[in-house]
């Protein structure tokens, strides 16, 4: 058994939370409260008395129906804590749900949460929920984020029991990757909470609230690092166990006992995977106190994603054969119908209905032959009429006599597909030749709302080449599944732009240009871009190459709209 790390990072909430290494926060990322039990009675009663002498303005008086920029109508009201409030929300210009943080232009956080929501939203990460809007306006500070109402919070999985070694697996290694995505940007979440990881309907897990339920919490860390380490461990912990790994309950989860220490999963479940249970102390043990001698502690996210590539695969669990229901035999099968009955057994047959005697008279005979006749006759007529239709088929063809209609079995070509709109989910700025890696992500939504006087345009640049710091940049559509593309029409506002279509039909956004299969090129203002065979892909690439002249000396692009059909 290992010992808890008595430096484990205490991240502090400055309202006066406890430390969110070792106890939940009073309220999760989409408002859900989580009562928590204090370690003892002192350090319960210094929290409210800080809690008591820190006072912010009052959450902004506001109701549903209340409309933002004349957009954002405010739906539902999720979280109000420490002056301010977080709902959910409908953005009535693309239609669609998001999320929204509120709170007054004087607030203490206020300039922190801008600054955090802003770096979000320049990281364009698709595996954390975007930032859509960061906004300073009428006295108000809000925050607008993706709402994803298909996706599953992390702790309402957990309600349901432990995951198994495959789905623990596939948590740990796609929130260990992104988070050390995010801290080689320099951004750190340090409140990475079952409520902040979402499971989407494909399986794909992402994170909200990266750098903003901080913020808006007053939540700050000497070492963001191993403070978002060991909440990814916690995460694990609790996937494997349904157990969280503090005394305190939590979330929902029942704590550990009391005066144990820190147990490694496999000692408080049967049958959970040992690497998997090692990696979550290795997570977890942050001061040398490990699962194992011989390996090393992970302080980062980039050393935790590093320790679970570099163990063994976990397949998913072969499906379970559900045998079918017994077959049921009917009561003509359960009788005696064809075998003689058992000696002694008393066998109760169904009464039926005696048939009438059959037409044996000579009027009856009669009568039979003239229905024969008439069947015969209907027949006759019948066959008739088929041969004359398909003769004047024939005649009526125009082509050579020996030609067929489209068949399979002739090694016809199929029927053509009819061409149909094709959605776009959400889009993103791609520039990962640039310097920061971002392009103008604040107006990207504008590519796809129907909307041809708005736009999404690139930087300045010295040439039509972009001054030849890069080779291109451009925007990303994911169409939320591999679906049949045939065609991508895309309108510029400025003057001819040089543009490529390139496609991707993996699970994630390819890390460059060349990731992607280029497929369709073209030039003008309004682009036609169809591959020579319609292809499948869940993610479109329009790549822009040559800029038009802006008017003013530099170069710039602009996209007013793009259609994708099928």
């Amino acid at each position: 058994m290992a010992e808890r790390s008595t430096a484990a990072v205490d991240v502090a909430d400055n309202s006066g939370d406890k430390p969110l290494t070792a106890k939940a926060d009073e309220a999760t990322t989409d408002g859900t409260a989580e009562a928590q039990d204090a370690a003892d009675t002192d350090s319960q009663e210094e929290n409210e008395e800080k809690a008591a002498s820190k006072t912010f303005p009052a959450a902004p008086d506001l109701h549903s129906g209340h409309k933002l920029a004349g957009r954002y109508r405010l739906e539902e009201c999720v979280t109000r804590l420490d002056g301010f409030s977080s709902w959910r929300a409908v953005d009535e210009k693309l239609r669609r749900a998001v999320g929204v943080h509120l709170l007054p232009a004087d607030h203490p956080r206020a300039r922190s949460v801008l600054a955090a929501a802003r770096s979000s939203a320049l990281l364009g990460d698709p595996r954390f929920v975007q930032v859509l809007d960061a906004v300073e306006e009428d006295d108000l500070v809000y925050v607008v984020h993706e709402w994803l109402p298909d996706a599953t919070e992390l702790s309402a999985l957990l309600s349901a029991g432990p995951m198994d070694a495959h789905d623990a697996y596939q948590l740990v290694s796609q929130v260990s990757q992104a988070m050390a995505a995010a801290h080689r940007e320099g951004l750190a979440h340090l409140r990475l909470t079952p409520g902040a990881v979402l499971r989407s309907s494909s399986g794909q897990y992402r994170i909200r609230g990266l750098a903003v339920n901080a913020a808006l919490r007053g939540i700050t860390s000497d070492g963001p690092q191993r403070a978002d380490t060991e909440a990814i461990g916690a995460l694990l912990y609790a996937a494997l166990t349904q157990r969280w790994p503090y005394e305190s309950d939590a979330y929902g989860l029942t704590g550990l006992p009391k005066g144990m220490g820190l147990l490694p999963p496999d000692q408080v479940r049967a049958g959970v995977h040992r690497g998997l249970s090692e990696i979550a102390m290795r997570a977890l043990a942050n001061d040398g106190a490990t699962a194992s001698r011989q390996e090393q502690p992970c302080t980062t996210p980039d050393e935790l994603a590093k320790a679970v590539a570099a163990m063994p695969r976990i397949p998913p669990p072969e499906p379970v054969f559900t045998a079918p229901p017994e077959y049921q035999r009917t009561t003509y099968q359960q009788g005696t119908y064809g075998r003689p009955a058992a000696a002694g057994s008393v066998v109760t047959q169904p009464v039926v209905p005696v048939p009438p005697a059959p037409l044996q008279s000579r009027t009856g005979r009669a009568l039979k032959w003239v229905v024969s006749a008439l069947l015969i006759a209907a027949l006759g007529l019948g066959s008739w009429q088929l041969a004359e239709t398909l003769i004047d088929r024939d005649d009526n063809s125009g082509g050579d006599p020996g030609s067929t209609q489209s068949n399979p079995e002739n090694n016809d070509p199929p029927p053509v597909e009819k061409s149909k709109p094709v959605p776009i989910v959400t889009a993103q700025d791609y520039d990962p030749l640039g310097a920061d890696g971002s392009e103008k992500p604040q107006s990207i939504g504008n590519v796809y709302d129907d909307d041809p006087s708005s736009y999404w345009h690139t930087d300045w640049y010295a040439s039509a080449g972009f001054g030849n710091l890069k080779t291109g940049v451009g925007v990303v559509l994911d169409l939320g599944k591999t679906q049949r593309v045939g065609k991508v029409d895309v309108s510029f506002l400025g003057g001819d732009t040089s543009v490529e279509l390139r496609t991707a039909g993996g699970s994630t956004v390819p890390t460059g240009p060349t990731g992607f299969d280029k497929v369709a090129q073209g030039s003008g203002t309004q682009v036609s871009l169809k591959p020579s065979k319609p292809v499948q892909a869940r993610y479109l690439l329009v790549w822009l190459t040559k800029l038009p002249p802006s008017g003013e000396g530099n170069f710039r692009g602009k996209v007013s709209d793009i259609k994708v059909t099928s």
